[in-house]
């Protein structure tokens, strides 16, 4: 990587830092601003920069944020160059998360840049909001075709292409199109097959991962030391302004120290009590969050190295239990204050999941499916919640129903849905359906969980009947 790649990264970073804290005191609007601004010096931070900005919008909404007005809507619906309309594009989508087309224009963007990491991301977050959509657009389903074609994924083109064929399944020209992305996908498995490419992909990917280390950056002590005094110093010049509040509370935090980090609890807390914010408290509750899971990973380091330590086992439990308790409450406290907030009902929802408050996580997870990057997700936790309550009929069906709503047929995702389809079925007492999936799961994935002792034990289970 040159000098000037080094210098735009450190440049982005600092931009992206800035808007999280700046994000945090609701400072909206600049706040997009400095994600826009980092965005420009690098394009793909996807995790960095696109992720989070977006999040940013959803928050704002849940806040009461207006839409972009008729003025920034005329000024950001065109640019010079592909960076320029991909940006314009993400400002007005930042603005009103549920307008699709805003989405599609920085897919068509991003695609026309090259700016590959970017467009599949976007491309994988319309494809699952168009699933979503009471009404699915055939037009957004060619476009993410063409999109994923370009960027070589057809495994996902010919997922499009099928979602389009239903919505339109006399069309000739897509049936055509579809069996020649099905000949592309064949073609382009097999040359997972030849040394030479199989050995580029490994570059590649090695290639990615250096790239993704080099965007990390490491706080040495020396330098968290010298932030906490800054922001001391920043915070006695002016006592009550958030954003220097936040920086103080975060260089404290920084430190990974009890002394320090207890302190930057104190100062939002404090500081909440005064001010009746709950952005403080919020802070405040994710740094204890921080400081449980540190020491819980202090003590599983400390058991690593002493498998037959009691104490330190007796110490993972009981910090284990703390740090459940904690984020328990911390997002109870989240919805509670922010209660349009459609992320925070899903983690909510996950921790009531966990403490078997299964009525409680229900109506949350339910909530939590508006929100299109959570929406499988919370299918299949909803479908575990039933299952929890014995109610297997009733899981069978939101397990179908996320099975069929999700276009990737193979991955991770896919299998769990199975699986837990699978698991329904068997202690409905429908063994045979229960098994046709196992066996599919095996056939994919001989060692995916338990699936291979369960086609084992029904198949004998089986013999036995008869």
């Amino acid at each position: 990587m040159s000098d000037s790649d080094d210098k735009m990264l450190a440049k982005a970073k600092a931009f992206f830092e800035r808007a999280q804290k700046v994000a945090e005191t609701d400072n909206f609007e600049y706040a997009i601003d400095l994600y826009l601004e980092g965005l420009r010096c690098v394009p793909e931070a996807v995790e960095e920069g696109h992720i989070p900005l977006c999040e940013l919008g959803l928050r704002r909404r849940g806040k009461g944020g207006k839409k972009a007005s008729v003025l920034e809507r005329v000024k950001h619906l065109r640019g010079k160059t592909p960076l320029d309309c991909l940006l314009n594009a993400e400002y007005l989508f930042v603005k009103n998360t549920d307008h699709l087309p805003y989405a599609e224009a920085m897919l068509k963007s991003a695609v026309a840049g090259g700016y590959n990491k970017t467009a599949d991301w976007i491309a994988n977050f319309i494809f699952q909001a168009n699933n979503a959509s009471e009404k699915p657009s055939l037009q957004t389903y060619l476009l993410l075709k063409d999109s994923y074609i370009t960027l070589g994924q057809f495994d996902k083109a010919l997922a499009a292409c099928r979602w389009a064929i239903k919505l339109k399944p006399d069309d000739e020209k897509l049936a055509d199109e579809y069996q020649d992305l099905s000949a592309e996908l064949t073609v382009a498995r097999g040359r997972y097959d030849q040394e030479g490419d199989f050995r580029q992909s490994i570059k590649d990917r090695e290639s990615q991962e250096k790239f993704q280390a080099q965007q990390s950056v490491v706080k040495t002590e020396d330098y968290c030391i010298t932030a906490v005094e800054d922001a001391r110093k920043a915070l006695a010049a002016e006592p009550d302004l958030p954003k220097i509040i936040f920086n103080l509370a975060d260089a404290l935090a920084d430190l990974r120290t009890d002394q320090a980090e207890n302190e930057a609890v104190e100062l939002l807390e404090n500081t909440y009590k005064a001010k009746s914010d709950f952005s403080y408290e919020q802070r405040a509750g994710q740094i204890r969050i921080k400081q449980l899971k540190r020491k819980v990973g202090e003590a599983e380091a400390a058991l690593e190295i002493n498998p037959d330590d009691a104490q330190a086992k007796s110490c993972i439990s009981e910090l284990s239990a703390l740090l459940d308790s904690a984020e328990l409450e911390h997002y109870r406290l989240c919805v509670e204050n922010y209660p349009t907030d459609l992320r925070a009902k899903y983690e909510y929802a996950l921790r009531l999941l966990r403490n078997e408050q299964y009525d409680e996580a229900i109506p949350l997870f339910q909530d939590a499916q508006r929100d299109p990057r959570h929406k499988i997700s919370a299918m299949d936790k909803i479908g575990l919640c039933f299952f929890m309550k014995g109610w297997f009929a009733d899981a069978i069906d939101i397990f179908t129903q996320a099975i069929n709503s999700y276009e990737l047929k193979e991955d991770d995702i896919a299998k769990e849905l199975r699986y837990n389809l699978a698991r329904s079925y068997e202690q409905q007492g429908d063994a045979e359906k229960a098994l046709q999936i196992y066996r599919k799961i095996a056939q994919l994935d001989f060692a995916y969980k338990d699936v291979h002792k369960r086609i084992d034990e029904l198949r004998k289970t089986g013999k036995q009947e008869n």
